[in-house]
Order: C-alpha cells, then sequence, then structure tokens
C-alpha cells in the first residue's frame, strides 16, 4: 500500500504537508478546562502516551470525552450538593452571598473530586 505525499517549500527544504485525523474538528469543537489540563497532564507526565495518542488520531477525540465527563460529573455533584444542603432559589433569594458561598464551595469540592478521578488518573 502507498500514499502519496505532497510537499511544501520551506526555504531550501520540501516538508510533507500532514494532516493530524480530526484537526478540522478541533476549529469546530475547541477543548474546554478539563480536557485542556488533561492534555497538559499527559504532556508531562506520560509524554509517550500523549504523542501516540496524537500521532494516531486519538488524542482530541480522548481529550473531548474527558472533558465531557468531568463536566457531567462536576454538574451532577455541584447539583447533588446544593440539594443535601438545602442550597436552593428560596436561599437564593433570601440570602444571595450565602447562596454564591455555598455554590462556590460546592464546586470546588466536585473539581477536587473531578480531577482526581478523572483527570489526572
Amino acid at each position: 500500500m502507498t500514499m502519496e505525499l505532497t510537499y511544501k517549500q520551506a526555504g531550501d527544504y520540501l516538508i510533507p504537508d500532514l494532516e493530524v485525523d480530526g484537526a478540522e474538528d478541533l476549529e469546530e469543537m475547541p477543548l474546554g478546562k478539563y480536557g485542556m489540563l488533561r492534555e497538559t497532564f499527559l504532556e508531562e507526565r506520560h509524554p509517550g502516551t500523549h504523542t501516540s495518542m496524537l500521532l494516531t488520531g486519538r488524542l482530541y477525540p480522548h481529550l473531548r470525552e474527558i472533558d465531557r465527563q468531568a463536566r457531567e460529573q462536576v454538574d451532577r455533584m455541584v447539583a447533588d450538593l446544593m440539594k443535601r444542603n438545602g442550597v436552593d432559589e428560596a436561599m437564593k433569594a433570601r440570602d444571595q452571598m450565602g447562596w454564591v458561598q455555598a455554590v462556590n464551595s460546592f464546586t470546588e469540592q466536585a473539581e477536587e473530586m473531578v480531577l482526581a478521578e478523572i483527570v489526572y488518573k
């Protein structure tokens, strides 16, 4: 099986005109916070895995999936913590600053768990 390669001129050199599979999807769907954190983690802690996934076109679908899972998990955990602790719209109307503090605290707790269980695993 042979493939035709195209080249582009860069000074005195011919550079192969290569493209990663799924590169066109990157512009349509940028990575979120958790996907970018996962990519940094892979680059720093598992460079071989990062390079392999990048070269085979599996990296960006993986990063998008991690980002989706992490966002959904944080949202679920925050909603559950709000329900268990009685943080609702009535509290928001009664004590807006208390509501914001509680939601921020729940978000931090959820993110800490999600980063350990999903992103940095």
